[in-house]
Order: C-alpha cells, then structure tokens, then sequence
C-alpha cells in the first residue's frame, strides 16, 4: 500500500490584518464578551465626517451637539433598516448626506442653503 502524506498549508491572508490588541484578547465569562460585542457594535455605529463635511460644518458655522449626533445615529439606522445606501438626513435645520453602509457623512448644510436646494444621488431620506 502507498504512503499517503498530508502536507498543512497555512491560511492565506488578505486585506488588512490587525493584531489583537491586549485588552480585547480572550477572556471567559458570557458577560465579558457580551461587553466587548457590545462596545464593538457602538464603535461601528459611530458617524464619520468626510473631509469635506467637516469643511463645510466649519465653513456654515453648523453647531453639531450630541443630541444632534445622536439623532443622525439614529436617522442612519433607520435607512439601514431600508436597505438605502445614500441617504439626506434631516436632523432639526441641518441636512446631512450620509452613505450608509459606511456612516460617512459626505456633505451637510444648514437652513439657510437648504431652501432652494437640489440634493442628488440619495436613494431616500430620513427626518428626525
């Protein structure tokens, strides 16, 4: 009868690999790892700016507060739950334009440039 030989070959890897940083490697306890899912799951909740949305908020002089950072969260899961991928977000008298499957904020405007405007490439729109 042949010998037959099994050769191991380690896993390819693509894309970006991170190391585990310490204080997120294993722990025991169900109650630990709940608590890790669930900072992971806020961490990736959180909304970006764009380059040029932080421009433009720097330029219109659009106060951001936290209740107003919370609602665009909110607003962004909301058109998640649609499936849309480019949403307007209208939080109070700002308008944001947010693709959401990466929470960025591409643009955003206040009131005094929405009247009048034409927002394109959305595929639906969120009031909060």
């Amino acid at each position: 009868m042949d010998d037959i030989r099994l050769k191991y070959r380690a896993p390819i890897m693509v894309g970006n690999v991170r190391s585990i940083p310490p204080s997120t490697q294993v722990t025991t306890g169900a109650t630990n790892f709940q608590d890790m899912l669930q900072k992971q799951l806020q961490d990736n909740e959180s909304v970006v700016f764009s380059k040029h949305a932080m421009k433009r908020v720097e330029e219109r002089n659009i106060p951001i507060s936290d209740d107003s950072l919370a609602r665009l969260n909110q607003g962004i899961r909301m058109a998640s739950e649609k499936n849309i991928k480019d949403a307007l977000i209208l939080v109070d008298q700002t308008a944001f334009v947010v693709n959401v499957p990466s929470n960025i904020v591409i643009t955003t405007t206040d009131q005094s440039d929405i009247e009048g405007a034409v927002f394109t490439n959305i595929n639906g729109t969120v009031i909060i």
